[in-house]
C-alpha cells in the first residue's frame, strides 16, 4: 500500500494530525514497518481526520 503522504508536512498543534495526510507523527514514523492491516486501518481514519482539520478554526 502506498503512503498517503502528499508532501504537505505540517503537524496541527491542536489535533496532532498532519495537515497534508491526516496521520499522527507516530503513524508517519511507523508507516514503513506497519503491516498491511494496520495501514488499512489508519487509511480508513484519514478522511474523517482531514474533514476535522478542514472545519476547525484557524489561528
Amino acid at each position: 500500500m502506498e503512503s498517503p503522504c502528499n508532501n504537505i508536512c505540517s503537524i496541527d498543534r491542536n489535533s496532532g494530525f498532519c495537515e497534508g495526510c491526516g496521520r499522527t507523527l507516530a503513524e508517519i514514523a511507523e508507516w514503513v514497518d506497519m503491516g498491511s492491516q494496520r495501514r488499512q486501518a489508519v487509511m480508513a481514519l484519514l478522511p474523517a481526520r482531514m474533514k476535522a482539520l478542514a472545519t476547525q478554526p484557524k489561528g
